[in-house]
């Protein structure tokens, strides 16, 4: 695998206008601890693999997937013989995805999928699908329908989890669907609101519980506190907000929520493991670096038209 190494952070090798790279790969290579700002998903096809993530260690066997968050510091061991796919994405376009707000807290983690889960062997299929049209340059809308198998994956991640969460307690209790109504409507309020100077008694209010009774239903859904899941929203906000080169850092901060300018940076840097600036230095040469391309090539495509035939 082509890798571009500052320190821990990797630049992920996209082509030109694509936003997804795929590896199937079967190198006896071991990779350092390292992150990117692509999401990652891995696969094996063909024996083990381990994937180490804080001290958390994946084994993961033949067909176990593992989705691996952007900005997740981790690090890979390969076996002396194998093969696994290897799947980076550009993870926007779905976290901006409605319907996927409520799930960012869990999407914001680690996930195994195992043999024994209830949708891996559809989850298998999504993966299949994916390494089957990758290759294939040719196919309509091709970059498309692998975001639409990607989609259909974490709706599967997203049903199992709210099945999952109606499931905890009591699955007596006639109350768990009006709880989980009231407390998406809660997170609806958030997403809606984040840029605004929101408190925790505001959602409470709107989910129709007490402030405490509210935290404790909020953390054991989402498994995020209120304050939390209000940063990873506005975090998610400042990523979009800081590609616009016209915006500076502060002009982000404040347009995503952020009361100060160190609050932003402390909280970034928590969970992207960069600053902001970083970030969109990063961003801003790779726009420079592709925009630079794209003259070279339309230049050696005009010098290419205006030389003689030869002939």
């Amino acid at each position: 695998m082509e890798r571009k190494l500052r320190g821990t952070f990797e630049t992920v090798p996209f082509r030109e206008n694509e936003s997804l790279l795929m590896y199937l790969n079967s190198e006896y290579e071991d990779y350092d601890t390292h992150w990117h700002t692509a999401a990652e998903v891995i696969m094996p096809m063909e024996n083990d693999y381990s994937v180490v993530i804080g001290r958390q260690v994946y084994d993961l066997s033949v067909h176990d997937i593992l989705f691996i968050p952007p900005g997740v510091l981790h690090s890979l061991r390969a076996p002396a013989k194998g093969k696994r796919m290897i799947f980076l994405f550009n993870f926007s376009p779905i976290s901006s995805l409605q319907d996927f707000s409520s799930l960012l807290p869990i999407l914001s983690q680690p996930i195994l999928i195992a043999s024994d889960d209830e949708m891996h062997d559809e989850a298998v299929r999504l993966m299949q699908q994916m390494i089957d049209i990758y290759p294939d340059r040719t196919e309509p809308l091709r970059v498309a329908m692998i975001y639409s198998y990607l989609i259909q994956f974490f709706v599967l991640v997203g049903r199992r989890h709210i099945r999952r969460d109606l499931t905890a307690q009591d699955p007596k209790s006639r109350r768990q669907t009006d709880i989980y109504d009231r407390l998406n409507a809660a997170m609806n309020y958030i997403n809606t609101n984040y840029m605004n100077d929101i408190t925790v008694e505001d959602a409470a209010r709107i989910a129709g519980f007490s402030k405490f009774h509210f935290s404790r239903l909020f953390k054991q859904f989402t498994e995020q506190t209120f304050c939390g899941y209000l940063n990873q929203r506005r975090i998610n906000a400042a990523e979009t907000l800081l590609l616009n080169p016209r915006l500076s850092i502060t002009d982000v901060a404040l347009q995503s929520g952020f009361s100060s300018l160190s609050t932003f940076n402390r909280a970034f840097r928590t969970m992207k493991a960069c600053t902001p600036s970083e970030f969109k230095a990063f961003h801003q040469r790779r726009g420079m670096r592709l925009r630079k391309r794209n003259v070279d090539d339309s230049t050696a495509v005009e010098s290419s038209a205006e030389a003689p035939s030869g002939k």
